[in-house]
């Protein structure tokens, strides 16, 4: 069961930012900040918001762009150890596309992870993932271009998570990440506007983690791919309940910038519940949970 727990795109920068601060031997997979076409330097400042057990993001895909990825972040994370994947984003179809035929070829990516919860300008601002039709596309468009293991991200911001996982599924997508973050925002009532200068932004951290389990464990009763545990996961007992629920893998995210070695952390403890309870693999979790 090693190399089961990796850490979330944009918790984890590059990879290369934590360099004496964990033990990458025992980090899975590094899934990278996201990657878009060319450099996005985000949203204006305040885009962080702490909230009670969790934090609110609107960072807007802040990136260095494809082309500084490969030739100043790629080299350098690929030495790390860990499987690294990419993380890929963008506004239209076409972004997607052009960010995965420009990296298919170059050594050191394991695989992509698509985040579908970007939204789509060509209609009218509707993130990627909150339609099952477009999801199969774009998922099928990049299962086109691409041999590597495909990763779609959902998001929990969907009325059923069970529809848009098969569709994922349906466009030839090897396994699935759930969660997202969920849509959140807090209001200053001194100045009476929105803290976040967005409005809105994405809530992650313990928070939602009930809601991370409820939606993988959803997600995995209706696919036959494996699922990816994420939301909310600070010790291993949090990241337990995912296996349990029937994932085969987590990712650890917004603890990593209260303790960096979290994900570590929780592999160990995964791995000592599991000779605990007598469980030899991930599918032994799988067995108690209906």
């Amino acid at each position: 069961m090693a190399g089961i727990v990796g850490v979330a795109s944009g918790t984890f920068g590059y990879g290369t930012e934590y360099k004496g601060l964990v033990d990458y031997s025992k980090i899975g997979a590094i899934f990278t900040k996201a990657v878009t076409p060319s450099p996005r330097v985000g949203n204006p400042s305040p885009r962080l918001v702490e909230t009670p057990s969790g934090l609110i993001n609107s960072i807007g895909l802040a990136n260095v762009g494809v082309e500084v990825f490969l030739k100043e972040k790629l080299p350098s994370i690929a030495l790390l150890g860990p499987s690294i994947v990419v993380n890929v984003a963008g506004s239209l179809e076409e972004d997607y596309y052009e960010v995965v035929e420009r990296l298919e070829g170059q050594d050191g990516i394991w695989g992509y992870e698509l985040n579908i919860s970007c939204p789509n300008v060509k209609h009218g601002g509707l993130a990627f993932g909150t339609e099952p039709e477009m999801v199969e596309k774009l998922t099928r468009g990049l299962r086109d271009r691409t041999k590597k293991p495909l990763i779609v991200k959902l998001t929990p911001n969907v009325t059923d998570i069970g529809i848009i996982a098969m569709a994922a599924e349906a466009g030839g997508a090897d396994a699935l990440t759930c969660i997202n973050t969920l849509k959140g925002m807090v209001i200053d009532i001194k100045r009476k506007k929105t803290v976040l200068v967005a409005g809105t932004g994405g809530l992650s951290g313990p928070s939602i983690l009930p809601v991370g389990v409820a939606a993988a464990y959803r997600a995995k009763r209706s696919v036959k791919i494996p699922i990816i545990g994420l939301g909310g996961i600070q010790k291993p007992e949090d990241a337990i309940q995912y296996l349990l629920a029937g994932c085969s893998a987590v990712q650890v995210g917004t603890f990593t910038f209260i303790d960096p070695r979290t994900a570590e952390k929780v592999n160990d403890g995964i791995l000592a519940y599991a000779q605990t309870h007598g469980l030899n693999s991930v599918e032994d979790f799988h067995q108690f949970i209906s």
